[in-house]
């Protein structure tokens, strides 16, 4: 690493450990959580790589992190950021034939984090990309797309159909259109009237808008005809709860996310009696874990073919320079249907 710079700007988680709060992602001043800083260069491991970074993707579960709400608990003075896109520029014992690759990465708890000039993680959590792949989408190669993969997965070993909420995020894009591909019938759930005609376009069979005073008798009859029994759920509300209510027998309710800070009640507990319907989580990390290597290299194998020839696409609502997270975060993300990009 001698020819490395000796620090590195950076930006730094502020609190340690969890909040003991549920107030949900969004952030109105991320300055504080997030402080900038100039650190040392960390120095990678056994098995470990040092990334200089390309480009970094913001996600749902970064802003819970930094806010003391995930599963995993906050570092103090350690950079933030779960996932991105780098040049492998140093390397620990046993990682030496990844040096000088352009890889996607995922960030292992404890390591030095994505928001940062220079991030160091796992060799086992770095992707290899396709000359095809764009550094935009090579940073939002594992979270969202895997989880997608995953996700759609389980919901076709129940059926042709599957409910989706937030799907005009970039990961309900991306499961409405891979089921679109497998001859699914996805029944996705929006916010906004003029999200119908887009979501349609992509490939789900029905588009309802959440906010329409109808929406749960309208789900009601959709969910008649199709039935669909799984719902994957990155809302996990009390409409979560209603819809779920609505849906037919061995119903399985998927919750990935908690895009909103209200707490459901449980108001039909019969029905996980009678009617064998489930409540679940579902978290990448674990599926990582238990899923066999070859399975894990089909599927990203499938996902950078995906990225490559166009079917899938990472829609980008906004480029934030690094020394400017701080400053310019809760701005970018009021921006919609895209997501915030940082580059160095």
């Amino acid at each position: 690493m001698s020819d490395l710079p000796q620090t590195m700007f950076a930006v730094l988680q502020k609190c340690e450990g969890y909040s003991g709060k549920a107030e949900g992602p969004a952030i109105a001043d991320a300055s504080e959580y997030l402080e900038a800083a100039e650190i040392p260069i960390p120095t990678p491991g056994p098995g470990q790589v040092l990334l200089k970074l390309r480009v970094a993707s913001v996600n749902p579960s970064d802003l819970h992190f930094i806010k003391g709400e995930y599963g995993q608990p906050r570092i103090k003075g350690n950079p933030a950021g779960f996932e991105g896109c780098g040049d492998i520029v140093a390397t620990g014992a046993g990682a030496e034939k990844l040096m000088g690759q352009r890889v996607s990465f995922a960030v292992a708890l404890g390591c030095s984090g994505a928001w940062a000039d220079y991030a160091i993680t796992d060799a086992m959590n770095c992707i290899p990309l396709r000359p095809d792949v764009s550094d935009d989408d090579g940073a939002a190669q594992i979270v969202n797309p895997l989880t997608a993969m995953a996700m759609v997965d389980i919901a076709q070993q129940d059926g042709d159909a599957f409910v989706v909420s937030a799907a005009t995020s970039q990961l309900g894009k991306l499961m409405v259109s891979l089921g679109k591909d497998l001859g699914l019938k996805p029944i996705a759930l929006v916010r906004r009237e003029d999200a119908v005609g887009p979501l349609k376009e992509m490939g789900a069979a029905e588009v309802l808008v959440t906010t329409d005073p109808d929406v749960v008798k309208k789900f009601a009859a959709v969910s008649a005809d199709l039935k669909p029994r799984v719902f994957l759920d990155a809302v996990s509300d009390q409409m979560s709860e209603q819809l779920f209510a609505a849906m037919p027998n061995r119903a399985r309710w998927i919750s990935y996310g908690k895009l909103s800070n209200e707490l459901p009640k449980l108001t039909q507990m019969g029905q996980l009696i009678f009617q064998s319907k489930k409540i679940e989580g579902f978290w990448l990390t674990s599926w990582m874990r238990s899923t066999p290597p070859a399975d894990q290299m089909r599927v990203i194998g499938e996902v950078q073919a995906r990225f490559a020839d166009g079917r899938w696409k990472t829609d980008v609502s906004a480029h934030l320079p690094l020394r400017d997270v701080v400053s310019g975060l809760a701005e970018a993300l009021k921006k919609t249907d895209g997501k915030v990009m940082i580059t160095p």
